[in-house]
């Protein structure tokens, strides 16, 4: 089974409440099997005109563990105290390859 990826781009504009946010979250990807690649960091745009403020990547066992994480209660909680810390959070989800091709 293929791991799958929720890649996150956004602005925090309330740093001081997002890290509220990011307390309940973090409780929440761990007990779903998920775990944090990217939070934050260096970054540059190599081609196209994505200009994003940060950028997070977080693993999850699979695509099905990674839709019940964001659907379930305990991260539709958690992101209810991210309301209002961010100019923009957009998120996707995208499956991995079972094996990679080089």
């Amino acid at each position: 089974m293929a791991a799958a990826y929720v890649i996150v781009a956004m602005n925090i504009t309330d740093p001081a409440r997002y890290r509220e946010y990011m307390a309940a979250a973090q409780e929440v990807v761990k007990a779903a099997g998920g775990e944090y690649l990217v939070r934050g960091g260096r970054h540059e745009t190599l081609e196209g005109n994505w200009q994003p403020h940060r950028v997070g990547v977080l693993r999850f066992p699979s695509y099905a563990a990674a839709k019940a994480f964001y659907d379930g209660a305990q991260y539709t909680a958690a992101r209810a105290k991210r309301k209002g810390t961010t100019e923009y959070f957009d998120a996707v989800l995208v499956e991995g390859v079972e094996t990679p091709v080089f």
